[in-house]
């Protein structure tokens, strides 16, 4: 029985069944994680912790929360721990519903329609003119404005991510300040904020303290490639976070996640790796896309590249697969792009030159 499109990265059964091989025998570009593996550390923390796993999690979860507060110099207090961004996304939603109407900027992740769907949120979406430099801070704020009409915005929510997905670029900061005085609420999805040196993030989390319509929403599973985990983790404050957990199961990030993140934030030598490794792979892996014909490459911020091309996204995809075995992401489920973008991960610089090839080869 086949099985159907995925709407994310990284379903590597429907890509195998596609591509006629195993799923360990992909190259898998489509889901954007890091491509150096889990710290050992992590490894070693869930090697120690198995024993925990005949226990209940610790449902304050007081070491974890203790550990990030630490990592992000914020009270504990002002931290939920989630299974994955994606359930913290679900709360932000319910939150968001209750508002007038909730702006979102498009493209965007599916997930976050998902989860205002799921409450029945009046959704406003605010399409971004897409090219290939870096967006000016007008056609961020233009995206929003063209919107607006009579609504007051002080009874509405917006929810955004930085670095964007899929473009990765950076929202400028200034221009969701000011938002954050416009808006009643503001939700902001930093998944892959990580994957930027400290000098070059551009994170409000600093902003929580005198803002409290501003919640911030953070993942460890794709830094840390640790996706299979689910772990990811909210920063607001207090009021909103201790109304968010009525709502929630008790128990809702496992002990081993738990245990696996303490280590992964203490790495300073896998975040300095990790740092190193993209900042050399990124500009060149964009510069071997842009010298070959029909294809164009956004110079985002992030560890994966929105690529436009001139050819059928979804045939490319196709013959990647059957004679490549390599799986990009297609943007089928990004309303906005449709069949003419792909977008890809970057991963080690023998993968990159793979696929670089297999491109070469297709358009020889």
């Amino acid at each position: 029985m086949p099985y159907q499109r995925p709407n994310h990265g990284g379903d590597l059964t429907w890509a195998a069944q596609v591509a006629g091989c195993a799923p360990p025998d992909l190259l898998d570009f489509s889901a954007s994680i890091s491509p150096l593996g889990p710290p050992a550390t992590a490894i070693a923390a869930i090697q120690s912790g198995l024993s925990d796993i005949a226990r209940y999690p610790n449902p304050s979860y007081g070491t974890l929360k203790a550990a990030l507060a630490e990592h992000h110099q914020v009270p504990a207090e002002w931290i939920a721990v989630g299974n994955g961004a994606a359930e913290l996304l679900t709360w932000a939603g319910r939150d968001l519903a209750s508002r007038a109407a909730t702006f979102l900027i498009t493209p965007a992740f599916g997930d976050y329609g998902r989860s205002l769907r799921a409450f029945d949120a009046d959704i406003i979406p605010c399409p971004l003119s897409l090219g290939v430099t870096e967006l000016q801070p007008t056609a961020w704020l233009g995206c929003i404005k063209a919107q607006t009409g009579d609504l007051d915005l002080s009874q509405c929510g917006l929810l955004l991510n930085t670095p964007h997905n899929p473009t990765g670029f950076l929202i400028p900061e200034d221009v969701i300040t000011q938002w954050l005085t416009q808006f009643g609420l503001v939700v902001i999805d930093e998944a892959f904020m990580d994957f930027l040196p400290p000098a070059r993030q551009t994170s409000l989390i600093h902003r929580v303290a005198d803002c409290a319509n501003l919640v911030i929403i953070r993942s460890l599973t794709k830094f840390y490639s640790l996706p299979g985990l689910r772990l990811g983790y909210a920063i607001a404050q207090p009021e909103r976070l201790q109304r968010w957990q009525q709502w929630r199961d008790p128990w809702p990030v496992n002990t081993l996640a738990a245990t696996a993140a303490v280590a992964c934030l203490a790495d300073q030598d896998y975040q300095q790796s990790s740092w190193q490794w993209l900042n050399e792979a990124r500009p060149s892996l964009i510069k071997a896309l842009n010298a070959l014909p029909g294809l164009q490459a956004l110079p985002g911020q992030a560890n994966y590249l929105l690529i436009h091309t001139t050819k059928s996204a979804m045939a490319l995809q196709q013959y990647l697969l059957q004679r490549h075995q390599i799986f990009i992401r297609d943007c089928m489920s990004f309303a906005e792009l449709g069949d003419r973008y792909f977008r890809i991960a970057v991963r080690t610089p023998a993968e990159n030159q793979r696929l670089v090839s297999a491109l070469t080869i297709d358009r020889g």
